[in-house]
C-alpha cells in the first residue's frame, strides 16, 4: 500500500512540485493531498530601484512579487536555484543560478558583483530563511532588501489533518523553517508516529521534534526533495 504524501508549500507551488513527483516517481505515494500552509500576499509599496544593479531572488515568490510590482527587465537577476531562475527567466529576466542554497547565492553573486556597479537588491518576503545580506556585507558586496510579499499562514485542510489523525503512514515534504514550525503547530496534539517529515535542511527536519521519522534531504531545492523522497525505503 502506497504512503498519503502532505504537500504544505503554497498552492502553486505545491501543484508545481505535485506534477514532478507524478512524472519522477510516478505511482510512489497515493494520495498526493495539497495542503497550503502558507499563501502568498503582496506587501509593501513601489520598489525603490535607485543605484541598483542587479537583483537576488531566493524563491519563486519574489519574483513573482517583483514582476506585479515593477516593468523593470533589464537588471540582471542572480537566483538561487534552477526553479527560481527559471521563473525569473519566464518573467522576462537574464537569470543567473547559484544551483544551492543562501551561502552559494552569496557566492555567485560576489564572484559576479564589481565595485561601482551598484547595489544589489534582495527580493524577499517579510519572514526568510537565512542571513543573506550579512553573508553578502562579509563578501563586501553592497546589498540590501525589499520585502514585496508575505506569507500568511492558514490552517491544515481537513483531508490532511484526517490522514494524521487516523494514524495512516504519510510522507510530509518541508521546504522551510516556518513551514515546518507551521505544520508542528498545526498538528499539536496529534500521534505524528506513522509522519515521515522529510526536511529540505536539517534545521526544516529539527522544526519538527515530535515526528516519527526525520529525514534531511541530500540537496537543495526540488531536485534534493525528489531524491530524499526517492531514497525512502517502500512500506
Amino acid at each position: 500500500m502506497s504512503r498519503a504524501l502532505i504537500l504544505t508549500r503554497p498552492a502553486a507551488q505545491s501543484a508545481d512540485f505535485a506534477a514532478a513527483l507524478a512524472r519522477r516517481l510516478p505511482g510512489r505515494f497515493a494520495p498526493v493531498v495539497v495542503a497550503p500552509l502558507l499563501a502568498i500576499a503582496p506587501a509593501g509599496g513601489p520598489v525603490e530601484l535607485a543605484g541598483v544593479g542587479g537583483l537576488l531572488f531566493t524563491s519563486a515568490n519574489g519574483v513573482e512579487a517583483f514582476a506585479a510590482a515593477s516593468p523593470e527587465r533589464r537588471l540582471p537577476a542572480l537566483c538561487v536555484g534552477a526553479m527560481t531562475a527559471a521563473a525569473a527567466r519566464d518573467a522576462g529576466f537574464e537569470a543567473l543560478s547559484a544551483d544551492g542554497d543562501v551561502d552559494a547565492l552569496a557566492s555567485l553573486a560576489a564572484c559576479w558583483w564589481r565595485p561601482g556597479g551598484g547595489d544589489l537588491l534582495h527580493v524577499r518576503g517579510r519572514h526568510a530563511a537565512g542571513d543573506l545580506l550579512g553573508a553578502l556585507s562579509a563578501r563586501g558586496v553592497p546589498a540590501r532588501a525589499a520585502e514585496l510579499y508575505e506569507q500568511v499562514t492558514l490552517p491544515l485542510p481537513p483531508e490532511a489533518q484526517g490522514i494524521i489523525a487516523r494514524g495512516d503512514p504519510v510522507v510530509v515534504p518541508l521546504f522551510s523553517p516556518r513551514t515546518a514550525r507551521a505544520f508542528a503547530q498545526a498538528v499539536a496534539g496529534l500521534d505524528l508516529g506513522a509522519v515521515t517529515v522529510v526536511g529540505l535542511s536539517a534545521a526544516v527536519a529539527a522544526a519538527v521534534p515530535v515526528a516519527g521519522r526525520r529525514v534531511v534531504a541530500p540537496g537543495p531545492g526540488r531536485e534534493g526533495m525528489l531524491a530524499a523522497l526517492d531514497a525512502l525505503d517502500q512500506p
